[in-house]
């Protein structure tokens, strides 16, 4: 199985990378448009801004190549809300617009923020979720860090609250993201990953 992490520049590989080891599997981290093309498998991973993350993504040559992919693509973090329409962050910022969501300043009342720690995961009953969250029982814990979400609509998934309810997981046809970190999830985490590469946790 050929697996690739996007190398977007705007994101801590290792982790996500190693995760994907421990499951046997060898990923490719890559902005290379033909190994991109050949890979079974896509990672888009991401941390910081949204602006900065687009103008990477677009300095590498990334932009056409996540759009035009018809592998299953899986978002991580950032990179579930770069799915999206626009982020308010910075003033407002034009996503990959593959999901019909926008992005939003989470609505956390008096809690913290940015949210960083272990919440509780729902699943919905769309097919991409069953799939992604096979095994996995519903209210499972995992591991977040981020400060702005994606709205919840058709699309969403899988949701959980800090304030607010939120996209936890969203997907359309082959593109799929989370906005929690499953390579930092512990055993739910791994299963979520060898769900989304088809392989045994």
């Amino acid at each position: 199985m050929r697996v690739v992490i996007l190398d977007t520049g705007c994101a801590n590989l290792s982790s996500l990378a190693f995760a994907v080891k421990r499951l046997g599997v060898e990923p490719l981290i890559t902005y290379n448009p033909t190994d991109i093309k050949a890979a079974d498998r896509i990672f888009l991973p991401g941390v910081g801004t949204a602006r900065a993350a687009m103008n990477s993504l677009a300095e590498r040559g990334l932009i056409d190549l996540v759009r035009e992919a018809t592998q299953p693509l899986l978002g991580i973090c950032l990179g579930e809300q770069l799915l999206g329409g626009t982020s308010e962050e910075t003033g407002g910022v034009p996503l990959l617009g593959l999901i019909d969501a926008d992005v939003h300043y989470l609505k956390a009342d008096d809690l913290p923020l940015p949210h960083m720690g272990w919440n509780r995961v729902m699943p919905g009953d769309a097919p991409q979720a069953k799939m992604l969250f096979k095994g996995i029982e519903p209210g499972e814990w995992f591991y977040f860090v981020h400060s702005f979400v994606m709205t919840t609509t058709d699309a969403t998934i899988a949701t959980s609250t800090y304030g607010e309810t939120f996209t936890a997981a969203v997907a359309r046809d082959n593109f799929m993201g989370v906005q929690f970190h499953p390579e930092r999830s512990g055993r739910a985490g791994a299963r979520l990953l060898a769900n989304f590469l088809g392989v045994a946790s």
